[in-house]
């Protein structure tokens, strides 16, 4: 085996591919790690305040959470790339392992960003669709952008995230659903979404309604997790797993209310886009032929990093950007134009042989780009159109020119020097074996700690084995458990057990919260509606919080007093409400959470009706609460 990795390894890594699905993944990554942090910076004081807007003891919270989005701002741009995935990386294990997100707050998908965030650090996230890739280009501005060759990465770094991140995570979720009858009655993906707490606004009930499509649907995500893992890189194969998986993974996204956990599986599959449809997406978006020729003074710095900036955003190659000493002669519509007066503006010609010069070439390019025509209207009006000409004109008459020599040609250029480059190009061309049996050692590293994970969680604690009773496997039990607080915190390896039959065994009964307001109407709280949905925003990681701690088959009266306290305290101080001359009405109804396929179950635990179980009121910042001793018997 340990040869066999090698051996692939050594291939992998011979084969250059195009940089454009490691870009998007980059972008993607940035993405839903910034809404992330927008939902965080939202629900701030109900996370992290022991009782939110009363008791709030991290002050400095939102100004952290701050830093982060402007880290994830650099890596969605690709700016200061290595920097970026460095304090990202630790953002998501400070925050997820050293506030109450781990222990209240478990986004469901935390794990595969720290992954995924891991993975960032070694690849090449910056050479395509990126800030850092045209800095490199501006240290040297004499270069004109065509002798730049496309850019290409090694296979690896498309193989090893998918391979790890996607590849274990699917089988190790594939042996834990082999334990739960419905998902071996073919309706693990039905069962979630007849859950009042667990459905997104949109109603499915057509497609639930039908058992063979639910069945077939259940039953495809098992053969697809459980081979996954053995043949997603087979390339008669791969656009079979890429619409597979893009299919559930948007049918998360769309039907559930864990959009987050949908959106970051979703971002891996952009790693697993064929090379040549890359290819053949990019003919198919680019301009045949440029519908706009701009000429600029080959001998202006200025002017040519403005023309490396515009080329970089002109993304689908409607601009040629020429030189006019060189070129503009070879037009006969620019003839007329004086070669001083051509170096004093930038000048270009349409296919119309309209020529424009100045801001008006500027509204031109930004027109022809596609995606900035908005953008170029608005500079055109009246007004702005003047104010532009006023700002062009004092720095176009006051630019420096010189002439470039060899100088010029060869002057520093700003190296492309994060980790990719020093491990995967430097190292591994100059010593390729010892760098194949490096990363061997370490895939086999990560192999270990999954299989670890997938025997302790998918098999020894399913099985119900009693290892941690036996005096000789206790300390093999032990030191297993601590493997997997390892792997988890920094590498995102930990079990897949996602709503399985130990979570909705018993789940029979749903809680809310209404108030009376000051005329005496009852009001739901903006929190689970009538029907046992929870309301956007109470996703993610708050949906988490109460339909998988709060709210259990078993529930723990402690626990819930706990949420209800936050909920209560964070969404009265929202709603404007006041606490101390607020009543708050804690509701239950009885739902159903069969193994075998019932029709219209989502409408009728929808429909069921609600009791009043108890109430809660709010004295000086001090709750109390008047409810049954025993709400499971209930």
């Amino acid at each position: 085996m340990y040869k066999f990795i090698i051996t692939k390894i050594l291939a992998l890594h011979s084969k250059q591919v195009p940089a454009t699905g490691v870009g998007l993944f980059r972008l993607f990554y940035g993405l839903v790690a910034l809404q992330e942090i927008f939902f965080l910076l939202y629900f701030n004081h109900l996370i992290f305040d022991p009782t939110p807007y009363i008791d709030v003891e991290f002050p400095m919270i939102p100004f952290f959470l701050c830093l982060w989005g402007i880290i994830a701002g650099f890596i969605i741009v690709g700016y200061r790339y290595q920097f970026a995935v460095i304090s990202n990386y630790i953002f998501w294990i400070v925050f997820v392992n050293f506030t109450t997100m781990q222990r209240d707050f478990d986004g469901g998908f935390d794990s595969f960003m720290t992954g995924a965030g891991f993975f960032l650090l070694f690849m090449p996230g910056d050479r395509a669709f990126s800030i850092d890739n045209l800095r490199r280009k501006l240290s040297t501005p004499f270069t004109h952008y065509n002798t730049y060759s496309k850019p290409t990465v090694s296979g690896l770094v498309y193989y090893l995230p998918i391979l790890i991140c996607l590849g274990f995570l699917y089988f190790d979720s594939a042996v834990h659903k082999l334990f739960a009858e419905h998902w071996r009655n073919g309706l693990g993906s039905w069962l979630p979404s007849t859950q009042p707490y667990y459905v997104s606004a949109i109603d499915m009930s057509l497609l639930l309604n039908n058992e063979l499509l639910q069945k077939t649907i259940g039953y495809t995500i098992l053969v697809f997790q459980f081979t996954f893992l053995f043949f997603f890189s087979n390339r008669r194969l791969r656009s079979v797993y890429l619409f597979v998986g893009l299919g559930i993974h948007l049918g998360i996204t769309l039907s559930l209310n864990i959009y987050p956990f949908g959106m970051g599986m979703l971002i891996f599959y952009t790693l697993l886009v064929p090379f040549s449809w890359w290819r053949a997406i990019g003919k198919q978006l680019t301009a045949k032929q440029p519908s706009l020729i701009v000429f600029f003074d080959q001998q202006c710095p200025l002017c040519n990093r403005t023309v490396l900036i515009l080329n970089h955003f002109d993304i689908f190659n409607c601009i040629d950007f020429k030189s006019a000493q060189a070129n503009a002669a070879h037009y006969p519509a620019m003839t007329a134009i004086p070669a001083e007066t051509l170096l004093l503006d930038l000048y270009a010609l349409d296919n119309e042989n309209r020529i424009y010069s100045g801001v008006n070439t500027y509204i031109q390019i930004l027109k022809k780009m596609r995606y900035l025509y908005p953008v170029g209207l608005v500079l055109s009006l009246p007004g702005i159109h003047t104010l532009a000409i006023t700002k062009y004109r004092a720095i176009a008459d006051s630019r420096d020119r010189v002439t470039c020599t060899t100088d010029c040609l060869i002057s520093p250029k700003l190296h492309d020097n994060n980790w990719y480059h020093r491990i995967f190009e430097s190292f591994a061309n100059q010593k390729p074996k010892a760098f194949s049996r490096k990363l061997a050692k370490i895939l086999i590293a990560l192999i270990v700690l999954q299989l670890n994970s997938t025997i302790h969680y998918a098999l020894i604690y399913r099985l119900n084995l009693e290892v941690k009773n036996n005096p000789i496997s206790a300390p093999v039990a032990e030191a297993s458990n601590a493997l997997i607080m390892v792997s988890l915190t920094f590498f995102g390896i930990t079990p897949h057990a996602l709503y399985l039959h130990d979570h909705f065994a018993g789940y029979d009964h749903i809680l809310a919260i209404t108030y009376t307001d000051q005329n005496g109407i009852e009001r739901w709280l903006p929190f689970v509606n009538e029907e046992g949905r929870l309301l956007a925003p109470n996703w993610g990681r708050v949906h988490s919080m109460w339909a998988n701690i709060a709210v259990t088959p078993t529930i723990n009266k402690t626990r819930l007093q706990k949420f209800i306290m936050k909920v209560t305290a964070f969404w009265g101080q929202k709603t404007g409400l006041d606490l101390d001359k607020t009543v708050f009405h804690i509701k239950m109804k009885k739902i159903n959470a069969p193994t075998y396929w019932v029709h219209d179950q989502l409408h009728q635990n929808f429909s069921a009706p609600w009791t009043t179980i108890g109430t809660v009121k709010w004295t000086n910042h001090l709750i109390s609460f008047d409810l049954p001793d025993n709400i499971n018997s209930l």
